[in-house]
């Protein structure tokens, strides 16, 4: 059976769950206990599993991921809470030298068995240093898992497969979307990791989209179906693996293609499944893939500014638009 809940309630039953069945798991961040995280989604975890378990933590993000990476290597499976995703600058040598390399560097005799949940996304008026997605940053390091739940159902299915994996995972949740509900199984489910999700099945285009980008293209999609246009909508889920299968055979099968992602689009998530459809399709291709990121500037504290940095559903059926009318375009 399933019920409608929201995203946060998920990802709070997740790691209840997971904290019941395996007391290695532990919890550890700044405001995680007592306030809950500023968005909310932890409360109520340290009531029930105790300060030991649900550790605040001093304004350290060096100090409390390096804490996580040592407590990985010797039996536990902690869980980072990094208050924002713009704070990865501040633990990437902890995250991507340590954590990252060190089951390669120890012959794999030592695991990190770690997830650290941030979150992403603009448009919530919070200016330049907290409003970044950079998932691209994490997914370029090997030795990283990169998840990216589109809803409820994801976020619940996606935390709970993290903290069993017995490799470092990053978890990026949309801080707009906590209180986005979706129906959620009552009984226990994971979802594996590298296996895509066809939203919505179509013939004419595929859309792509990560995270809340998803639904962006769910909106994309339902205009586009009112003339006639019929488009494909998947969710990647999980960066790294990557289902590159379910991808292509999309692609294959529609002749086309646009990528949307809330990260900047130079260099980006976007550019990475583009080129590798490219390389997998390109004879199946009636046009380049397209695109979509964010706005190659710093995301602005004005909030007419800030909407504009984003890819939109209009945008995105437009450009969807022209190529089916066999039009090449170049998406800014």
């Amino acid at each position: 059976m399933s019920r409608e809940t929201t995203l946060s309630k998920a990802v709070n039953e997740a790691i209840a769950e997971e904290m019941r069945r395996d007391p290695t798991v532990f919890l550890l961040g700044e405001d995680v206990a007592e306030a809950g995280t500023p968005f909310k989604v932890l409360s109520g975890l340290v009531e029930e599993f105790g300060t030991g378990r649900v550790i605040d933590t001093p304004i350290s993000e060096p100090g409390f991921v390096g804490i996580a990476v040592g407590a990985a290597m010797t039996g536990t499976r902690p869980i980072v809470d990094l208050m924002f995703g713009d704070f990865l600058y501040l633990v990437m040598d902890q995250l991507c030298n340590q954590a990252a390399k060190s089951y390669y560097m120890s012959g794999g005799k030592l695991n990190v068995p770690m997830v650290l949940r941030t979150n992403m996304g603009a448009t919530r008026r919070s200016a330049a240093q907290h409003s970044q997605s950079l998932q691209a940053l994490v997914a370029h390091i090997p030795g990283l898992k990169v998840a990216m739940p589109s809803s409820a159902y994801e976020a619940k299915g996606l935390m709970k497969t993290a903290i069993r994996d017995d490799n470092p995972v990053v978890i990026f949740e949309d801080k707009l979307m906590y209180q986005d509900k979706a129906p959620v199984p009552e009984e226990e489910y994971l979802i594996p990791f590298g296996e895509a999700a066809i939203k919505r099945e179509g013939g004419d285009i595929t859309l792509i989209g990560t995270s809340s980008m998803v639904q962006v293209a769910l909106k994309a999609a339902e205009a586009l179906s009112a003339e006639g246009i019929s488009a494909e909508v998947i969710d990647p889920r999980t960066l790294v693996p990557l289902d590159e299968e379910t991808l292509v055979r999309s692609v294959k099968k529609t002749s086309r293609a646009i990528v949307i992602d809330e990260g900047h689009r130079n260099y980006g998530v976007t550019g990475e499944i583009a080129a590798r459809l490219n390389e997998r399709a390109f004879y199946h291709l009636d046009a380049p893939v397209l695109r979509f990121g964010a706005m190659d500037v710093p995301v602005p504290f004005s909030p007419a500014l800030e909407d504009l940095t984003v890819p939109t559903p209009e945008a995105v059926a437009q450009a969807a638009r022209t190529l089916c009318r066999g039009e090449l375009i170049h998406a800014a």
